[in-house]
């Protein structure tokens, strides 16, 4: 992976924006049965190890700091209390999803020094996902949640059937958590730093 590919992983219309997590991940989700919840759970524990990040029962400020909808439709949301209060202007942007025909949406809060302090995740399960296996989905939605991404993560399956990060992918998500670097960047330059550490990691590993 060149320099330039990890830029542009964290390059939008906004310019450069790289955060990780500041603190243990507290996650909560709704919408899905026993088993499909196991699964989930299953994803961001393997997720957070590949971090190095704890997942904790609980934030000290926030309760749940890692919150996970599933649902058929964007309308569904207009009835879950207090939604409101998490997403600005929300009858406006179910008005949006539902015109470009989303399949997720994600948004993040930060801390002061720029570091995720809580992420909000919301996926439709219809479309393209209704067929996605449920260790894919999951998955994608943990590793989703790590850092800032421009776009979503890709994944692999291993030879033992286990699907993760890419290998790449992986090697990226253990240098952008390694406490010599950053919690939080907005300058391009951080991913050449990001590429060196990874050389590092190659090194060492």
């Amino acid at each position: 992976m060149t320099p330039e590919q990890v830029e542009a992983l964290f390059t939008t219309s906004e310019g450069y924006r790289f955060a990780r997590w500041g603190r243990a991940l507290a996650p909560v989700v709704f919408g899905v049965d026993d088993a499909t919840l196991e699964v989930i759970r299953a994803a961001i524990g393997d997720a957070c190890a590949l971090a190095g990040l704890e997942m904790g029962a609980a934030d000290p400020e926030l309760g749940a700091n890692f919150m996970l909808f599933f649902f058929r439709e964007w309308d569904e949301l207009a009835e879950v209390p207090d939604l409101g209060e998490i997403l600005a202007d929300l009858p406006a942007l179910l008005a949006r999803l539902k015109e470009a025909d989303a399949q997720t949406y994600r948004t993040f809060r930060f801390d002061r020094d720029g570091a995720i302090k809580a992420c909000f995740s919301f996926v439709r399960m219809g479309g393209v996902l209704a067929d996605m296996p449920a260790d894919a989905l999951a998955m994608g939605e943990a590793l989703s949640a790590l850092l800032t991404w421009a776009g979503t993560p890709p994944l692999a399956r291993a030879p033992d059937g286990r699907i993760g990060a890419r290998p790449d992918i992986a090697r990226l998500i253990r240098a952008a958590y390694d406490p010599a670097m950053p919690g939080a960047a907005t300058d391009a330059s951080h991913a050449l730093r990001l590429r060196a550490r990874m050389e590092v990691a190659d090194e060492s590993g």
